[in-house]
């Protein structure tokens, strides 16, 4: 099915950005000055909204010219780009981001042509819809599994490798003892916040942990 893979929906949406000579600084600039301020951890908008396994936000100026025999082509006005790999159902997706963090999609998105703002959710929604490009291929980093099930494995897969690394060399009884209550203490850990795995997040549990 075009959009999905197994149960994780890719989303582009491509938003024209108006053109105003008048504008200082320029509304595509002004975009890309709010992007570059934006958290990309767990204060991240997309970390902050539900559903979100990744997102991005590009500013595109014009399509590359390839050389013969490819036809050069210009595109009538820049463009915001946004990609993202999501949970769900794309309405219900798009009404989060109205719904949890309305300020940023509209401080983002004030500068493209047609945004009716994210206080009415159903225009929002609607806007979203309209500006989508049908995604036929796509890369996802997982398949039919939810974000909440990604991070908790991203966890477990961490945590395993800090043990292994840390108990180098340790006696086999030493071993199943301080597994077991490693286990126990992976098994009441709480999910990760989205945005909150970094390269390198330990489960300290006592023994030989550090």
């Amino acid at each position: 099915m075009s959009n999905k893979n197994g149960s994780v929906y890719g989303l582009t949406i491509l938003s024209p950005i108006i053109e105003d000579e008048k504008a200082t600084p320029s509304h595509d600039l002004q975009i890309r000055n709010y992007l570059a301020q934006l958290d990309t951890r767990e204060g991240s908008p997309f970390a902050l909204a539900p559903g979100t396994h990744l997102a991005r936000l590009v500013v595109m100026d014009d399509v590359i010219y390839v050389g013969m025999p490819a036809c050069e082509e210009h595109l009538k006005s820049k463009y915001l780009v946004f990609e993202s790999n999501l949970d769900g159902d794309l309405d219900t997706y798009l009404g989060g981001l109205a719904d949890t963090v309305p300020e940023h999609m509209d401080a983002i998105w004030q500068h493209c042509v047609g945004y009716p703002g994210a206080r009415n959710r159903q225009a929002f929604i609607d806007y979203m819809k309209a500006c989508q490009l049908e995604t036929t291929f796509y890369f996802a980093a997982v398949n039919d599994k939810s974000v909440t099930e990604t991070l908790r494995a991203l966890q477990t897969q961490t945590a395993v490798a800090d043990f292994i690394a840390t108990h180098q060399g340790a006696d086999a009884a030493t071993l199943q003892r301080e597994f077991i209550q490693f286990a126990a203490h992976l098994k009441a850990q709480p999910v990760p916040r989205p945005g909150s795995m970094g390269p390198h997040r330990a489960i300290k549990t006592g023994g030989r942990n550090e």
